[in-house]
Order: C-alpha cells, then structure tokens, then sequence
C-alpha cells in the first residue's frame, strides 16, 4: 500500500501511496461497481423533512433552498443505504384557512348556500374578477391576500366589519377541525389546488416527496399532549400551557390561552409520530435559520419528555439544518402575503430561457431536434439552480438580499443564479458551476461512446495502470470517494461533495488532455469509473 514513507523536516511524515495498491483499488471499484464503495452510516431509517410550502401561496425562491438542500441530501443518505422518508410538512392547518375559506363564500355566497358545490368553479370565476393570470395558485394566494387584509386591522369607521369578519373566520376554523362538510369540502379543493402547482414543480426539479402535512398530526397532538403532562413538563403561564425548557428565558407554548394548537404542538406531534410510529432514527429538518431557536426548544423538550437521548451523539436524534433568510427590500424576512415576490416557476423559466438562447447562439438548434433542445436547456438551466445553492457553504449560511446584488453578508438569490446565466460563453464552461461538471460528463461520455467497448468486457480483460502522473492523481482522487460522502452525510453539508466533484472534474480534463485515451485501453477503463462518480 506504501510505496515510500521520508522525514521532511520537523514534525512531518510524507507517505507515498504505492501506484500499484492505487491501480488494485481502482480495478475493484470497476468490477464491483461504485454502489459496493458507499459508506456506512450508523442509521437505518430517517427522516428529510423538507420544501414544505404553505397551501393556498405559490412557491417563491424562498422554499427553493429548502427543496434542493434536503433532496440533495436524501439523496446522499440513499446512495448510503439509508432508507429515507422524504417529507413534505406542508403548511395546510390553521387560522388562515378560517380566513380564506370565510372570504371565499363571502366573495361568493352562492358557494356558502350549497354544500354539495365544489369550489373549483369560483377558482374560475375570482381569477377572472381579481386578476387576468390563468387559473392557478396565484388566485388562491390573490384570495388569501384580501382575507389578510380583511382581517387585519382597519380604520375607525370599518372596526365592526373587521370584528364581526374575525369572529365568522375563528367558527369558520371550528367548522373546518370539527369536520363540517361544507368547510371540509372547500378545504379539501384548496389543497389540492395548491397541490397540482407545487407538484409540477418537484416534476421540474426531479425531486419526490410524500405529503404529510400538518393536519395529518393534528389527530395526534392530543395524545402527545397527556404523553408530556404525564410527564409532568406542561405548566399553566397566564391561560396557557407552556413547556419550561432547561437553558432558556422563554417557555415554549404547546397550548394557547384559547386552547389552541400552534406550530410547536404540532412539531411536537410530528416528532413523537415519527420517533414511534416510523421508527426514524435520524430526523433532519431542513428550513431558514429563522427556525432554529424554535426547533432547538423543541428537541430540548424531546429530551426533557425522554424521547431523546441527551447526549448528542447517540441515536435516535434530530437535527435542524439552516440556510439563510431570503430576505426583502426593508431587510426583513421575505413575506409571501405580498404579490410582489419571485415566483419559482419564473425562475427556472428564466434559467431554462437564458440557457436555450445561450444555446441558439452557438448554433445547436441547425444541429439538434427541438425537442434535443428543449431537454438540453432544461438540464443546464436547472443544474445551474441547483449548483448555485449547493456548492458554496457561504451560500447556504448567509443571508440572501432579494434587492442587493453581491456583498459580503448578502448576496441576491435571483441575481445570483441569473448572473451566472448571463456571463459570456467563455466563462461559462470554466469555474465550479453546474455547466463545466456537465462539460466533463459530457466529454467522459463522448470517449465511451468513440470507443465502441462494452464496458462489461472491459471489466473482465482491462487493466488500470499509473503510468503517468495524472492518472496517479486521477485515480487516487477517485478512492477519496467514500470517505468524501461519508464527511458531507456526517455533517449534512452538500457542498462537500460539490467541491470533490469540481476537483475530479478537473483531474479528469487534465488526463483527458495529457494522455492518450484511445491509445490505450487500460486509461478507458479510467474514464468508465470516472462516468459514475459524476452522475452521483
């Protein structure tokens, strides 16, 4: 395995790895193909909880970190034999569907009269009176707007209309938990509403989620309720019921004066459901810094109730990752109750758009079929997307500015991703981005496909030698593979493997460009175990 071990001054060993234990450990990798080198997590099962948009608003570029994050490491704890939950803990539960239902059959009142009409009908219908846009989230969150506004308060002379508004949006939350048709029934289409828009996004994005969202837990909070009175953790504070945690000034508030639920008994109810009835031992929530205090006081309850063990490297666990705030123009956090956001949806046609015309430019549409094209643009627009959010650690800590360009606390999530879409040709195929990868596969791809060899042939009569010394560096960064995911999945950090994956990209364009592939069949055998680590 050593080929050679010297002194080089004070305190430092250099350790010559052999080329022939390099060249041994690379052929098995071929034969035994790349899965064989996962790493071994110490989990079975667990738990991504992420993307999570609110019903009734369509998504905006602030749930795209969170969806590309989380699918991204489901991904590295899949491709580690971890079998994985992926969840979506949409935000359909609440006041705000009082509000939004009780302004809908207000807006329509014929709505209201039968309980047997769908509500799909008035989708046409306030789309058309509210706003020109096709069918779609947008009415529901346009609708969602105007009973924000509604209840919210009013000059002097509206206050009753406020109050009395209020007071049918509070029955009409008590309509809906308590299972009344009419109310379930306009409930059930708004979801499914929402559901069709966000959906067609994960289909854009290649990313799969099984919905469970918090009405799923709202049957369970109850029971997890008594679990943690029994437990003697729940107090009365001021008409509530509050969960003193240890290291904190705040209680944390599981039952609210009017004895309602809130965001944190039902993160509780999901945490205990997913600890005892799925059997998770790892379960990691992915959502903006703004969370963390709120989920650290609700693993701190976790312990406190036992559910947790209280050392911190020990399974069963849960874990928050945090990326930064996507931020608006006053500085503050980024509302969706506004109309005037980024929508998601324009943003990858603007990246997929950006890419065709980059494209046309160079004279691909004489050389391909439209629909050639269209997948092509596809795969380079959204791969910068994603590549932009996961390659720099900075990216996903810091704060993003959707109205500043590039600075050093704040960059501009938008800009961010379209500058990189608007740099010149010559640019754009060089640096760690989501098209010189995709360059590099491409490239790796096109001399196996030159070759005409099976690559099940290969395995069994080619021979990997380390004749020169790019191969040497090529092939000892491939063996740095497991170890690589095994850092990124320990750590929950993407952009670990990003950064491997750059830096074999460029190992292999060096020994693409210094040596003589087709020449030799041994260094084909480099490129056919090349190929997989890039499409992982």
């Amino acid at each position: 395995m050593i080929e050679s071990c010297t002194i080089a001054g004070p305190g430092f060993v250099n350790i010559i790895l052999s080329k022939h234990w390099i060249a041994k450990s690379i052929q098995k990798m071929l034969v035994h193909t790349i899965e064989t080198w996962a790493p071994e997590i110490p989990v079975k099962r667990a738990v991504v909880d992420f993307s999570s948009p609110n019903i009734a608003k369509e998504m905006h570029v602030g749930n795209l970190r969170s969806t590309i994050i989380g699918d991204t490491l489901a991904r590295m704890l899949e491709f580690s034999k971890v079998e994985v939950l992926r969840r979506n803990h949409v935000g359909d539960w609440g006041t705000q569907f009082g509000m939004l239902i009780e302004y809908l059959f207000e807006k329509f009142p014929s709505g209201e009269v039968s309980g047997d009409q769908a509500i799909g009908d008035l989708q046409t219908r306030f789309s058309k009176s509210i706003t020109n846009r096709p069918t779609h989230t947008s009415w529901l969150q346009e609708l969602l707007l105007h009973a924000h506004i509604r209840h919210s308060t009013r000059p002097q002379s509206r206050d009753l209309i406020v109050i009395l508004f209020k007071e049918r949006a509070q029955r009409a939350v008590v309509s809906l938990q308590g299972g009344e048709e009419k109310y379930r029934k306009a409930w059930a289409e708004i979801c499914e509403i929402s559901r069709r828009g966000y959906e067609s996004v994960y289909q854009r994005l290649g990313v799969q989620l099984e919905e469970k969202g918090e009405s799923f837990y709202n049957q369970h909070i109850p029971r997890v309720m008594e679990l943690l009175n029994e437990k003697g953790l729940i107090e009365e504070s001021d008409g509530a019921h509050v969960i003193v945690i240890e290291g904190k000034k705040i209680p944390l508030i599981v039952v609210k004066k009017d004895g309602g639920y809130n965001y944190a008994s039902t993160d509780l109810a999901a945490l205990w459901y997913r600890l005892n009835e799925e059997k998770a031992e790892w379960i990691i929530y992915v959502t903006d810094v703004g969370q963390r205090e709120h989920f650290e006081m609700v693993f701190t309850a976790a312990k406190q109730a036992g559910w947790l063990p209280a050392e911190e490297n020990k399974y069963p666990k849960a874990i928050h990752v945090g990326f930064g705030l996507v931020l608006g123009e006053d500085g503050k956090r980024f509302r969706t109750r506004s109309t005037e956001t980024v929508k998601l949806v324009d943003l990858l046609d603007e990246a997929k758009n950006r890419c065709r015309e980059t494209l046309v430019q160079r004279g691909k549409s004489e050389e391909w079929t439209a629909e050639e094209l269209d997948k092509t643009a596809e795969a380079v627009g959204y791969g910068a997307v994603k590549s932009t959010l996961l390659t720099l650690k900075e990216l996903i800590e810091a704060s993003l500015n959707c109205h500043s360009l590039f600075s050093t606390a704040h960059m501009e999530i938008y800009s961010a991703i379209m500058s990189l879409l608007f740099l010149p040709s010559w640019i754009f195929e060089q640096g760690n981005t989501a098209v010189y990868l995709l360059y590099a596969h491409a490239r790796i791809c096109s001399i196996i496909r030159k070759s005409g060899k099976d690559i099940e042939e290969l395995k069994k009569i080619g021979t990997v030698e380390l004749g020169h010394p790019d191969e040497r560096a090529l092939g000892l960064h491939l063996l740095q593979f497991p170890e690589i995911v095994e850092e990124a999945c320990t750590n929950l950090l993407p952009n670990i493997l990003c950064e491997y994956l750059y830096n074999l990209s460029e190992d292999s364009t060096r020994f693409c460009t210094n040596c003589k592939v087709f020449a030799q069949q041994r260094r084909r055998a480099d490129c056919y175990f090349v190929r997989p680590q890039l499409l992982s």
